[in-house]
């Protein structure tokens, strides 16, 4: 398992709800952990890692053994008041960074690994990193969220991924997009 950069196809990839969880699917949520720590990051989607599932990791401290691990299994934001606008970033774009405008308070509702439901009223850091990974469920990237201006400032950035994208799969590097679908629908097929 690896978290894999933009413009990986998976990324854009609306992920579909998740009907079961057995030890495999969790040993997959804890290698998640590990892989956001050690890219430093506070949050990592499903498809972050190139699984087309619904369901989240997040710690906001940021560091193992600190703060408190939280995943999120089918989320979804039923109410959004106010606005914050802060600077982003994303594993999947590392080093890139840009503000973005988002809900200052959100209502979410997920479901823990063991099934049961829970619902929060949230706002600051945490309900930015609540959207920003609820975002790429329905396979939408913060810099999707950024007005023109900003955008253009950061897309030299953005585009060198693109160009090491194709320069990795010409290579043979990365999965076709046919061995991608094939392995969305295996588990999709396992687990949604």
């Amino acid at each position: 398992m690896q978290i894999i950069h933009y413009p990986h196809p998976t990324l854009n990839y609306k992920s579909k709800p998740v009907k079961r969880v057995d030890a495999e699917l969790r040993g997959m949520i804890a290698e998640m952990f590990e892989l956001m720590y050690a890219a430093r990051g506070i949050g990592l989607a499903a498809n972050q890692v190139g699984l087309p599932l619904r369901f989240f990791v997040m710690n906001l401290a940021g560091a193992k053994g600190e703060g408190e691990e939280l995943v999120f299994i089918n989320p979804t934001i039923s109410r959004t008041t106010g606005t914050d606008e802060a600077e982003e970033g994303c594993l999947s774009l590392p080093g890139v960074y840009g503000p973005v405008l988002r809900p200052a308070e959100v209502l979410f509702s997920a479901y823990m690994p063991n099934g049961e439901k829970f619902e929060q009223k949230v706002s600051g850091m945490f309900a930015r990193c609540v959207q920003h990974e609820t975002d790429h469920l329905d396979g939408i990237m913060f810099i999707e969220r950024m007005d023109e201006d900003s955008l253009y400032q950061i897309q030299p950035e953005v585009d060198q991924f693109e160009l090491t994208f194709e320069r990795l799969r010409s290579e043979g590097k990365l999965p076709t997009d046919e061995e991608i679908a094939a392995f969305q629908k295996d588990m999709e097929a396992k687990y949604a």
